[in-house]
């Protein structure tokens, strides 16, 4: 497997949940930072930066999001339609863990760019065991890669077929620089 630098961001509003995901993460060898925040809403200030969030070595872009949809202060949905609209974002590993197994919601969720949807397994073995198929699946991707704090690297696609695509900026404004 390769390893690159990883950081999960969970985005769950049930402390129960949360303690259950991060434990079975954490069972089956992941050792990388995982994030834990309550609501979209406080996702996206994550992601931007804002608040406690400003410290990127404390709180690094994440590299693989997993988010829950039904949460107050802002649904999965709301994250995933931000990640969609930033061109920084919108290529990080996204996966929507619900309670809901409502076919508008897995629609909604792959057309707002979502990686993939799994409905919440009942038991905390069948999370551990849907949580290594997951984490083992993503490992063997290949995935733009990121400097130590999760943020993506330029390339050089200079006489390249990804020639034609320009890099995108950041959301601050600017190009991303090298590392």
């Amino acid at each position: 497997m390769k390893k690159y630098h990883a950081t999960i961001l969970v985005v769950e509003d049930d402390p129960n949940d949360q303690m259950l995901i991060e434990r079975a993460f954490r069972k089956i060898g992941v050792t990388d930072p995982i994030q834990i925040v309550g609501s979209g809403s406080e996702a996206i200030a994550y992601m931007m930066g804002e608040g406690k969030y400003r410290d990127r070595q404390k709180y690094a872009y994440p590299t693989f999001i997993m988010t829950d949809l039904k949460m107050p202060r802002g649904d999965g949905f709301a994250v995933l339609e931000f990640l969609k609209g930033n061109p920084q974002w919108k290529v990080i590993p996204t996966i929507v863990l619900s309670a809901s197994a409502d076919l508008d919601d897995i629609r909604t969720s792959y057309m707002l760019g979502v990686s993939s949807y799994h409905v919440k397994p009942h038991s905390h073995d069948e999370l551990r065991n849907l949580l290594q198929v997951i984490n083992a699946y993503w490992m063997t991707c290949q995935v733009p890669e990121v400097d130590s704090t999760g943020k993506q690297l330029v390339t050089d696609s200079v006489g390249k077929l990804g020639e034609r695509f320009e890099q995108e900026e950041d959301p601050g404004g600017s190009k991303p620089e090298k590392e």
